[in-house]
């Protein structure tokens, strides 16, 4: 299941003259969280650079740099189990990966206070993340809606998904 759909993309969004900007990264980056954080480190950036990538319809991943702190939360540790991504940002977390028959419902792991200080708190992120009516872009659109910067993350992903 390492195929890159076409459902996958990754988004990294800075602020840059007091606005949001927004900007799609190569799609090979939604299965290497190295590269990514890489990626994340070079945009030039105000402060700080958030990284949100959708795999397919099973979770998605949200990234924060500030300087050298990288903040990361991932949808859904049961990911793991089909997805490089999710074992890498596992791996990062030092979380171990969980055996197929200890879960059977979407659990998040990470920094769910990530977007805390920009408005998203713990709870709603968690609510989001666990909502299986949304599927992972519609829940980086809810976030990045709350967040502020939602104009900017949809022009990118209708460039990310042609």
């Amino acid at each position: 299941m390492t195929d890159v759909d076409a459902l996958d993309f990754a988004i990294v969004v800075y602020r840059e003259d007091d606005q949001w900007e927004a900007e799609m990264l190569p799609v090979a980056l939604t299965s290497d969280l190295r590269g990514l954080i890489h990626a994340l480190r070079q945009t030039p950036s105000m402060g700080t650079t958030i990284g949100l990538v959708a795999v397919g319809d099973d979770f998605f991943v949200a990234l924060r740099i500030f300087g050298e702190e990288v903040g990361i939360f991932l949808s859904d540790i049961t990911a793991s189990w089909d997805w490089p991504l999710a074992q890498q940002v596992l791996e990062y977390l030092d979380v171990p990966v969980p055996e197929e028959e200890e879960l059977d419902s979407v659990l998040p792991a990470g920094d769910l206070s990530i977007f805390a200080d920009l408005g998203l708190d713990e709870m709603e992120l968690g609510a989001l993340s666990g909502d299986l009516d949304l599927l992972p872009d519609e829940v980086l659109s809810s976030i990045a809606a709350r967040l502020g910067f939602s104009q900017p993350f949809e022009r990118a992903v209708d460039a990310a998904l042609g």
